[in-house]
């Protein structure tokens, strides 16, 4: 099996051995054993790496139902250079910007981000950043390089050919206005009316240039749902109109049975 996470890597004093931090099972007892790295394809100008042990873990009545730090090593053919690390798939570390001899491990962006500015990579971060669903469609941007205003969109039908059918087409959708900051666009505010007046409240620094002509969004993109109503439905009403006369019959017979009593 595979761990968890891998956490961290560094590089040995011959900068070909890999040590690389995962997050195995732990307990009362033994829980991994195993434990090893091993280059999954020969060195290109990526390293491979698979990292696997065994464990009981998956039977619970293990105890193993904690996790802890181990550490797997690999020697490389040869010293690692530039070389990016990929383990399992999806995590990657690299030695670029790290301090030797730690890797450092890339992010969702990969281990150089674009540089936040009006790119179209750059507004996938935005994206990223608010977290936005997967196949949304950037609708129209509006950017200076220091605020971006992004209108986007996805789809919530079916997926489909026939474009002519309501179910096909039907989309919701929003706008985000960012601001930059070296880790990337920042959001700031969600909102679907048109103009400056809601971003200027938040950021009075947000330039007129780029919400001026901001028409709002189409209600069918953002559409907004009154609370639900106190007044009783048709449906309610013939309800209680039913309840009530059984009680009342129910009344009537009780009286009727208390005066035979009586009498």
């Amino acid at each position: 099996m595979a761990p968890s996470a891998v956490t961290g890597a560094h590089l040995g004093d011959d900068r070909r051995t890999l040590f690389l931090d995962t997050q195995v099972p732990s307990g009362a007892h033994a829980c991994f054993r195993e434990l090893k790295a091993v280059l999954t394809e020969p060195m290109t100008d990526l390293v491979r790496v698979q990292v696997t042990f065994t464990s009981p873990s998956a039977d619970r009545a293990s105890g193993c139902t904690k996790e802890s730090t181990a550490t797997a090593k690999v020697r490389l053919p040869r010293p690692l250079g530039d070389r990016e690390v990929v383990v399992d798939y999806n995590t990657v570390f690299t030695a670029h910007g790290a301090e030797p001899p730690a890797l450092r491990l890339c992010g969702e962006l990969g281990c150089t981000p674009p540089t936040t500015g009006c790119t179209a990579a750059s507004y996938e971060q935005a994206l990223m950043a608010v977290d936005a669903p997967a196949h949304t469609y950037r609708d129209s941007e509006k950017c200076d390089g220091e605020w971006l205003v992004l209108d986007f969109s996805w789809r919530t039908g079916p997926a489909c050919g026939d474009s002519t059918d309501p179910a096909c087409s039907s989309r919701l959708g929003h706008r985000w206005f960012f601001r930059a900051k070296k880790s990337g666009w920042e959001p700031m505010l969600r909102t679907s009316a048109g103009g400056c007046q809601d971003v200027q409240r938040k950021e009075p620094a947000f330039p007129t240039s780029l919400c001026a002509s901001l028409a709002p969004l189409p209600a069918s993109l953002h559409p907004s749902h009154a609370p639900a109503s106190a007044t009783p439905t048709t449906g309610q009403t013939v309800a209680s109109t039913v309840v009530a006369e059984v009680l009342g019959d129910v009344r009537a017979e009780l009286l009727i049975y208390v005066r035979t009593l009586c009498e």
